[in-house]
């Protein structure tokens, strides 16, 4: 590729960028209905017509915003793959990437939020065909550990939605935390300390009713 052509496609790059970060945060302010191409490329800085050269129309600009969350998110996500791994340190580190994105990606989260509590009328199809094997997935893991008598015997499927109350809440209900801690928005050191905790409720209440490995293996 000649010279001309990278720069092109690095202003291309940029653009696209400033178009998808702008129409996040206004699709998590407004919803899908609220938003407007021309509100979104006003934001971005560019003519409704440049934006419309990038995505044509609104439901594809945000096809486009949902994808880049949700594969951001469930990249996060996969800490409970590594299931042969100690359960503390598997389950610390699932609540920490959580907590991590609703730290570094909350508009996103908030716009993601938006779409499920309208019904997911736009993505629903894409939620089932992704986000419900990863579930599935998990749920596996947990039962794997449960029949091992790594944790203790919880409602798996519970469990999860559990965790991401506790972590997507701290992107999605950030403002009104910070309206409760006096300040004008969450800092770094209340995600650590919530990660802290969150992640010690977790793992203090698998392990409460654990049974053990010698147990499970003398039962057989």
């Amino acid at each position: 590729m000649d010279i001309h052509a990278t720069c092109s496609a690095r202003r291309r790059d940029k653009v696209e960028a400033a178009i998808l970060l702008a129409a996040t945060r206004l699709f998590a302010e407004c919803g899908f209905e609220g938003t407007t191409i021309a509100a979104v490329a006003g934001r971005a800085g560019i003519s409704k017509q440049n934006l419309l050269y990038y995505f044509p129309t609104k439901p594809s600009l945000y096809q486009r915003v949902l994808d880049d969350v949700l594969d951001d998110w469930l990249e996060r996500m996969a800490h409970l793959a590594n299931a042969d791994g100690p359960p503390a340190d598997v389950l610390r580190a699932y609540v920490a990437a959580k907590l991590r994105f609703s730290r570094e990606q909350p508009w996103a989260s908030r716009v993601y939020a938006m779409e499920v509590i309208g019904g997911a009328k736009f993505y629903g199809e894409q939620i089932r065909a992704r986000v419900v094997p990863l579930l599935r997935r998990d749920i596996e893991v947990f039962e794997r550990w449960m029949a091992d008598g790594r944790i203790a015997r919880v409602n798996a499927t519970h469990l999860l939605f559990a965790l991401w109350a506790m972590t997507q809440s701290y992107a999605d209900f950030a403002p009104q935390m910070a309206l409760v801690l006096g300040r004008p928005e969450l800092t770094g050191a209340d995600f650590e300390d919530a990660e802290r905790l969150v992640g010690e409720l977790v793992v203090r209440a698998l392990a409460s009713q654990a049974i053990p490995l010698q147990a499970v293996t003398s039962d057989r």
